[in-house]
Order: structure tokens, then sequence, then C-alpha cells
């Protein structure tokens, strides 16, 4: 699912509208999906930390039963 959610925040970081103007101020408002990309990486981070850990401490229990069979 983080995995997911990464490609999916790529895609929302780069969308870029097309406008006729070149000013500054358009040149900003041309990515009106940037913040959802920035909120997909950030909950894309916290599920991929969550399962590193998650992983860590089960394979740490299957090394311990290992030992005491």
């Amino acid at each position: 699912m983080a995995i997911a959610l990464f490609a999916v925040s790529a895609f929302f970081y780069s969308y870029q509208q097309v406008s006729e103007g070149l000013s500054l101020s358009a040149a900003l408002g041309n990515y009106p999906y940037r913040a959802y990309g920035i909120m997909f990486v950030g909950f894309g981070s916290v599920l991929t930390l969550a399962a590193s850990i998650s992983y860590s401490k089960r394979s740490k229990n299957l090394e311990n039963k290992s030992y005491r069979v």
C-alpha cells in the first residue's frame, strides 16, 4: 500500500495545469495538487516505517522460536 501511495503522490506532486500567463503567481499556482502529494508521501512513509518495525519484531520472534525447538 505504501508503494501505491508513493506512486499516487508522485502524480499529484508533479501534475501541472496549463496556463496562458507566465507570471510568478501563475507559476506557483500551476500545481494545484501538490499539497495532496506531500500528504500521501507522509502517510506512505508512516506506513513504510510501521511495516519495517513489524517485520523486524516478527523476524526476532521467529529467531527466538527456532532456538527453542
